[in-house]
């Protein structure tokens, strides 16, 4: 696909898709589409604020609910606004039923990136068909669940990493001692970690994350105090630690490795760094990577075993990193992802994307002109043939004063409207 096209990316004001979200934009960006961004999770102080009440649930929920559709009203002022040829929403985007409708009704084109275990959180069920195409993380039988409740363009997609964010470090020795360990876990507290991380103690073992709250036994291999971990910071573990333990959320605590067919986020994100990982065997994970480009683990013992294997072979543990590293960078990039989801929706929606008329603007506008457009088109890191439409529409975003280019700008996108 070749067409510049104007994108809206919705974020959800909380949760795991949210820096998901944002590495879409960047890959986006960087394939030369103008994007711009509904940031929901600028609400989500608020949202929370309704706790503070102190009122019954119902009520909360009410007035909860009601905010959500306020926010829902402002994503489609948005588009009203941008014009986009697409909304992407992420999952637990603030879309209303109400919006959706709305959205198909005047002919923008939708879509969703599902990045849930729709086993779990089954709430797709509610907005799937709404949306023109709906992408998601797992396979069958979730294909044909989403047929039969009216979603024809359902598209695997799974997900990956941002290699100029996820990427190997140069630490010093100070970085490597914060953030470094033989073995080491990052992620949330759910029942099968914290019954299989009790076992390995007698490693040099770190775990980072929030939601381990209760648990005496770990509480003193927890860092940071059980704070959240920025995606900058995992960067960081993936870089500095040995063994990256990549166990998969299981809600089970007796059942260590759930057999589930998603590969997370955490899979694609130590590839990128060059870190090496042991992770549970997943139905999915053959799709993404050869069995020499990972390690995996089905039982505690092979999971000790390895680890224990690892340690003690630096060269075979660097080796497989690298070929990790090297299968992300191939075919596992959120650039990959976006390419890939554009291409299906030209497949599935007829007529879409539209044509593209506009022109390089530095041709319509006049000579005198040309020069200093450039450099502001430069400034606003727009593609260098960017259409006068677009340009006048990222000069309005700005805050503070303008130029005198760019109220002239302006002034013609305004004469223009008024004369053509």
């Amino acid at each position: 696909m070749n067409n510049r096209l104007k994108i809206l990316i919705v974020l959800p004001m909380y949760g795991g898709s949210l820096p998901v979200g944002e590495f879409c934009v960047t890959a986006l960006r960087q394939q030369g589409h103008l994007v711009e961004v509904f940031r929901a999770d600028a609400f989500y102080s608020a949202y929370q604020s309704f706790e503070d009440l102190r009122i019954t649930a119902d009520r909360l929920d009410y007035l909860q609910n009601s905010f959500v559709q306020l926010i829902s009203q402002s994503v489609l002022a948005k588009v009203e606004t941008f014009e986009p040829d697409l909304v992407l929403a992420l999952a637990q985007a603030p879309m209303t039923r109400q919006v959706l409708r709305r959205l198909r009704k005047d002919g923008v084109t939708t879509a969703m990136w599902f990045v849930e275990d729709y086993r779990l959180f089954t709430y797709w069920k509610t907005f799937a068909p709404l949306y023109d195409i709906f992408a998601v993380i797992q396979q069958e039988p979730f294909f044909t669940e989403l047929h039969r409740a009216g979603q024809p363009n359902a598209l695997y997609l799974p997900l990956a990493a941002q290699p100029d964010f996820h990427r190997p470090l140069d630490l010093s020795p100070v970085e490597q001692r914060k953030w470094g360990a033989d073995v080491a876990f990052m992620g949330a507290g759910y029942p099968n970690r914290r019954m299989a991380f009790r076992e390995l103690l007698h490693f040099d073992f770190k775990i980072w994350g929030s939601d381990w709250e209760g648990d005496h036994i770990l509480a003193p291999y927890l860092q940071l105090n059980g704070a959240r971990v920025t995606s900058e910071q995992c960067v960081h573990i993936f870089n500095a630690t040995k063994v990256n333990i990549n166990l998969h959320s299981g809600i089970d605590a007796n059942q260590l490795v759930s057999q589930g067919d998603f590969v997370n986020p955490r899979t694609y994100e130590v590839a990128a760094c060059k870190g090496f990982q042991l992770v549970d065997k997943r139905g999915l994970l053959p799709q993404a990577f050869a069995e020499d480009e990972l390690a995996t683990f089905e039982s505690m013992a092979e999971l000790k075993e390895k680890i224990a294997y690892y340690l003690h072979n630096p060269t075979e543990r660097n080796a497989m990193a690298h070929r990790g590293y090297a299968r992300v960078l191939a075919e596992h990039t959120y650039v990959h992802r976006m390419r890939t989801l554009l291409q299906f929706t030209t497949e599935r929606i007829p007529g879409w994307p539209p044509s593209n008329e506009s022109q390089d603007v530095c041709r319509e506008l006049p000579p005198e002109l040309a020069h200093d457009v450039s450099a502001l088109v430069r400034r606003l890191n727009l593609p260098a043939d960017v259409g006068f439409d677009d340009l006048v529409w990222a000069v309005r975003q700005q805050n503070g004063r303008l130029t005198g280019l760019e109220t002239a700008l302006l002034f013609l996108d305004e004469w223009k409207k008024m004369y053509n």
